[in-house]
């Protein structure tokens, strides 16, 4: 029984770096269940050093980093004969953590601009040249983080670039709603809010690992959460079973979020003034 639905439907997915990228987890699991994937890669050389994992498949490269990319990707795809899209994954994040962990009100103009190029506003960019080829009731879902309210130390301007990402979502939900083109409102844009990842865009980030294993600990099950977790949420999603929701977050944390007072976490953390 096809419960998704996705059987012959077409899905560009941007973001693939490699076997550990969320973006690859979603977009096996939809060809599993019967989509044609159109991958989008950041670079030549990208595309090269994905060659064997991605071979026999289309694949185009698109710089979201430079303005016009995804006007020029979206008539790529349109003159490859390969429109109407059924949805768009977008598992797209950069910053520039080269100089290291630095406090928050150091970060400079050029580094926070280009996260949010590339992190945020690549979404409204593609949303904007896509619009003509998306299908009617398309769905539109992109990789956020589960809590925007922490600020851990070492994320850096992130934070506040997801926080951006996830308004972005629900703007063009709206925006697309209220389209003159009647194809266009019915489009949907949602975010899967996911918690610490073992990726590996997420290792450049500077003391990730001792985050990582802390949040472990605070999820309920005491088992980090998993990238196919993610994947699975959001090919969900993206098929029309979860067509009541737009402009949404869906959390996926294991509930690492509501036990922040959880006995073994205070055990720890107290145990060394119990032992003074």
């Amino acid at each position: 029984m096809d419960f998704l639905k996705l059987t012959g439907k077409t899905i560009l997915v941007f973001g693939v770096a490699n076997r550990k990228s969320v973006a690859w987890h979603i977009a096996r699991t939809l060809e599993e269940q019967g989509v044609r994937v159109l991958y989008s890669v950041r670079s030549e050389a990208r595309r090269q050093s994905l060659a064997a994992l991605l071979a026999g498949k289309p694949v185009y490269v698109c710089d979201v980093g430079q303005e016009g990319a995804a006007g020029r990707l979206a008539a790529a795809i349109a003159a490859d004969g390969l429109a109407p899209l059924h949805g768009i994954a977008h598992s797209i994040a950069f910053a520039n953590y080269a100089g290291g962990p630095r406090p928050f009100h150091e970060t400079s103009r050029a580094d926070f601009l280009q996260a949010a190029a590339v992190s945020a506003f690549s979404l409204v960019e593609i949303a904007r040249a896509f619009k003509p080829l998306l299908a009617p009731a398309a769905s539109v879902v992109t990789i956020g983080i589960s809590s925007l309210l922490v600020t851990p130390g070492n994320y850096g301007c992130m934070g506040p670039v997801k926080a951006a990402l996830e308004s972005a979502a629900r703007f063009l939900a709206k925006s697309f709603s209220a389209d003159p083109d009647p194809a266009a409102r019915g489009v949907r844009f949602n975010v899967v809010g996911a918690g610490p990842l073992k990726t590996s865009a997420s290792a450049g980030i500077p003391g990730y690992i001792e985050s990582y294993l802390y949040a472990e600990k605070l999820t309920f099950r005491k088992r980090a959460l998993a990238t196919q977790e993610v994947a699975d949420a959001a090919v969900w999603l993206l098929s029309e079973r979860s067509s009541g929701m737009n402009g949404a977050t869906l959390t996926i944390d294991a509930g690492l979020g509501c036990n922040y007072f959880d006995e073994e976490i205070i055990r720890l953390a107290m145990r060394p003034e119990r032992d003074k």
